[in-house]
């Protein structure tokens, strides 16, 4: 039962104005005025009332979660989908560009590996919201050192598999013409559904890239601990700092590590600057997660040292020395069928750990570490 009158907080507004910015990108795919049958390009249109009844009036206590640009609440369709409505909130033209991106991006993308926008509100509705397939079992960074991580962590060939379809959705994104840059690649924006499948998410920082493959910038956009150092240099993205921001999430899948953490000590504090240094060092093995058991099971030792060094590659402080997703992708995949069809079946047959039910939560240097050929047998 919905309520029947509803007190919302932090209600988000717009000015008729930014109705009319919306309005000019609708009129591309529209010629009569926005009914809530239309859509724009594969997108529904989603009446205002629809969704704030799916949202039980933006109760707080369907919030769950909070982006730069909204909240994030669970909602219930009609037709019984669950969704993650998105709901934009201050009044700030440049947030609206960034709902009017999200909808001009996914109006005709799609990717297995992509959380899906189901579609929209119009231009004329009260609120700008976006409405998201709801993906319940959390994300990456719950499962490697969040609420959802499980006393045996994570097996290895479900941080491998993660890892291939995280690169696989980037490698998408930036095949597409023109490139997209998703910005803000990092272990919670990896969302994981029942299955450990990969959705990535987060696309409110995501542009399309001009023909020079640059985007000059004077705004910090990223998470600290996965940022290009290059881009906090020249103010500039390209495909390569997804690339760079992909090898910490490398490094937080070896080890279940934060990228970054203040408890750590102070030359260790960020996860990327303490994986190259003991690379460098030939003591990377000290920060694998223990729970790899990589001591007792030499092929899984020498998969992690082959996913380290492809880390090491992403994080490579020039540019032009990291490698193209679309590359990643291919080496990820490599290192897994290196270990053969048989053994790699014996990993996917073992028993996923199980956790509690949570309430759902929307180098270019020489590689220093393996001295001599891993020793491959069980």
């Amino acid at each position: 039962m919905f309520l029947t009158h509803c007190v919302t907080r932090r209600k988000p507004s717009r000015s008729q104005s930014h109705a009319s910015d919306f309005s000019k990108y609708e009129t591309k795919y529209m010629e009569q005025p926005v009914l809530p049958e239309r859509k724009i390009g594969n997108l529904e249109i989603y009446s205002y009332e629809e969704l704030r009844q799916a949202t039980n009036c933006f109760h707080e206590e369907n919030e769950i979660g909070e982006e730069g640009n909204g909240l994030v609440y669970l909602g219930k369709l009609r037709d019984g989908r669950t969704v993650a409505v998105k709901r934009l909130y201050q009044e700030n033209s440049w947030k609206v560009e960034q709902f009017i991106n999200e909808v001009q991006i996914f109006s005709t993308l799609s990717h297995p590996c992509l959380v899906r926008l189901y579609g929209c509100t119009s231009a004329h509705s009260p609120e700008l919201l976006l409405v998201y397939e709801f993906i319940s079992n959390g994300t990456l960074a719950d499962h490697l050192h969040g609420n959802r991580r499980n006393p045996r962590g994570l097996p290895w060939y479900i941080r491998l598999n993660i890892a291939i379809q995280t690169a696989e959705a980037l490698a998408f994104l930036h095949s597409v013409d023109p490139p997209i840059i998703h910005r803000d690649v990092k272990s919670s924006n990896i969302l994981l559904d029942e299955n450990l499948n990969v959705k990535v998410a987060r696309f409110g920082f995501c542009g399309l890239v001009p023909a020079d493959a640059s985007y000059g910038t004077s705004a910090i956009l990223g998470t600290a601990g996965y940022i290009d150092p290059e881009y906090l240099k020249c103010y500039q993205l390209t495909e390569k700092s997804d690339v760079y921001s992909f090898g910490v999430v490398l490094v937080e899948i070896i080890s279940a590590e934060l990228a970054v953490d203040i408890h750590r000590n102070t030359s260790e504090i960020n996860l990327a600057n303490m994986a190259i240094a003991k690379i460098r060092q030939g003591a990377f093995y000290d920060l694998v997660d223990p729970q790899l058991d990589i001591e007792i099971n030499h092929l899984v030792k020498a998969m992690v040292s082959a996913v380290a060094e492809l880390a090491f590659r992403c994080l490579a402080a020039e540019r032009d020395d990291r490698p193209h997703m679309k590359e990643v992708v291919a080496r990820l995949e490599e290192i897994r069928e290196s270990c053969g069809e048989r053994e790699w079946g014996s990993f996917s047959n073992i028993k996923q750990p199980t956790t509690a039910p949570l309430s759902p939560i929307s180098v270019g240097d020489e590689w220093p570490l393996i001295r001599s050929s891993p020793n491959t047998g069980t």
